[in-house]
């Protein structure tokens, strides 16, 4: 993917993590960089189109997609961190999350995917998170989500190839952005060197970018035994 006069959609744009993806966008030489957020006006970078979206909202995921028709790169980054249980937390709120990581981004995806390839195929970047991969009780809602983020993303990457989109995961810790503003600031991320690393892969057309040492650590840890992501279900088992 050709970064360089694409027309990109970045949603959840107005800040945090989204708001470096597009400038680095428009840095990079991006002919146009639409910048989708529920509300556009918050939308500060110059240089950028804002539009208005809600992901859960099918008819806000329409009319975007309506307005936006030359887009050749879909970047799905919108997201929420409720830090709900599954098992004593508000179901409202689990729901959100799915409704959000999984159900929201797929709508996305389905509405611009014929644009995509109706400008003759281009690239998709799914933001995930470790905790694809390993999942903790403080993050029960968004981890389940994001699973289901994960596994949505390797099968429409297997369903659009045929079109000649790509599509690439970003799995990524702790950021320094307001979702992780409860996090200890010596385990977070400069979400500028993650985002030049996430758009560096969907250049090189990466099927997975693994930004730092705690995504590379947990992905190879996915092939071994269960303790190694899980050291207090293991120690208890052997009781």
């Amino acid at each position: 993917m050709d970064i360089k006069n694409s027309n990109a959609f970045v949603t959840g744009a107005n800040r945090g993590f989204g708001r470096h993806l597009a400038a680095q966008l428009l840095d990079r030489g991006a002919a146009k960089v639409y910048a989708a957020a529920r509300n556009p006006s918050i939308v500060d970078l110059p240089g950028v189109i804002p539009v208005r979206l809600d992901i859960t909202d099918s008819a806000s995921v329409a009319a975007a997609a309506s307005a936006t028709q030359d887009v050749t790169l879909l970047i799905n980054n919108a997201g929420i961190s409720t830090h709900v249980g599954l098992i004593n937390g508000d179901l409202a709120d689990i729901r959100r999350e799915m409704d959000t990581h999984f159900y929201g981004t797929l709508a996305v995806t389905r509405a611009f995917a014929p644009i995509l390839a109706k400008n003759g195929g281009g690239a998709i970047l799914n933001v995930l998170s470790v905790l694809s991969w390993v999942h903790r009780p403080s993050y029960g809602g968004y981890s389940a989500a994001k699973a289901a983020e994960w596994a949505m993303t390797n099968v429409i990457r297997q369903e659009l190839a045929p079109a000649g989109i790509d599509v690439t995961a970003l799995h990524v810790g702790y950021m320094d952005t307001d979702m992780a503003d409860d996090v200890d600031p010596s385990g977070k991320l400069d979400p500028a060197v993650v985002a030049a690393a996430a758009l560096d892969g969907v250049q090189a057309r990466a099927p997975e970018v693994l930004a730092g040492d705690r995504a590379r650590q947990v992905k190879a840890a996915l092939s071994g035994e269960l303790e190694l992501l899980y050291p207090d279900v293991a120690v208890a088992g052997a009781r």
